[in-house]
């Protein structure tokens, strides 16, 4: 592997790792020889994921964890400390949306629980792990947005606030974290099929529209959505920070262009 992207002797977190987007960028910085702690609510879930890096070849540690609880954070981050000796990148990738519908049916629930995990959550994490990556001389933290943050999507609307809250989020910390040699970036995928968008590609006509929407005309699968991750987890992105990465089959670009050609 070139030495732009090894990753031998970090020491990485992944969020919502138990499965999709989460375990295929673990699984990625795994073999690109980082030791990774892979988190999830569910231990048994997380367990797999690192048996399957261990299998490999890897390295990993699970342990549990729910990003809307700043105790399980904390702890998330001392096991990850006192296991590899520090962190060097963080993958912020869980996410929840338990409202679709009109912006204005959105309860306080929804928007509490929205809120708590896929931005505070990111921030609660990233306040942990900075003074370790701070002694260890810089670090890497990669946000996980998502097209839903630059282009409204119709049922979506809180969900669609909290991730443009998180591209906001990447831009300044980006700015504060500069002088200490960590970088912050964040992805933004299109529609990848994972079981948190199994509501939409299991219905005929929600999958068709989506599609119709695609200039590429299918989802991403997970692992395709790893690449980049691996790119800004490595040394390879050490001038690249504050940026946001569409990664959506051009969807960002317009159905139309398809339909031109």
């Amino acid at each position: 592997m070139s030495a732009f992207f090894d990753l031998t002797g970090k020491v990485a977190i992944v969020t919502g790792a138990s499965r999709g987007i989460g375990a295929a960028i673990a699984v990625a910085l795994a073999g690109a020889g980082a030791q990774v702690v892979v988190s999830s609510r569910k231990q048994e879930n997380v367990e797999a994921v690192a048996a399957q890096i261990r299998a490999a070849g890897g390295t990993a540690t699970a342990v549990a964890a729910h990003t809307g609880d700043a105790a399980a954070i904390a702890a998330l981050v001392s096991t990850a400390v006192e296991t590899y000796g520090g962190i060097d990148i963080v993958v912020n990738n869980a996410a929840t949306n338990p409202h679709f519908g009109s912006l204005l049916t959105a309860e306080e629930s929804h928007w509490d629980k929205t809120f708590e995990v896929n931005v505070k959550g990111y921030m609660r994490l990233i306040q942990a792990c900075v003074p370790s990556m701070q002694a260890r001389g810089g670090g890497k933290i990669i946000n996980m947005a998502s097209i839903a943050g630059k282009i409204p999507q119709p049922g979506m609307g809180v969900y669609c606030v909290t991730k443009a809250g998180v591209i906001m989020m990447t831009e300044v910390l980006a700015a504060e974290l500069a002088p200490l040699n960590i970088q912050v970036n964040a992805i933004a995928p299109g529609f990848v099929k994972t079981k948190f968008s199994a509501a939409i590609w299991s219905d005929d006509a929600l999958n068709a529209a989506t599609l119709a929407a695609i200039p590429q005309q299918r989802m991403a699968e997970p692992e395709e959505i790893a690449g980049i991750a691996l790119y800004l987890a490595s040394p390879a992105s050490s001038f690249t920070t504050g940026a946001t990465f569409l990664v959506d089959g051009g969807q960002a670009i317009g159905s139309h262009l398809y339909r031109a050609k």
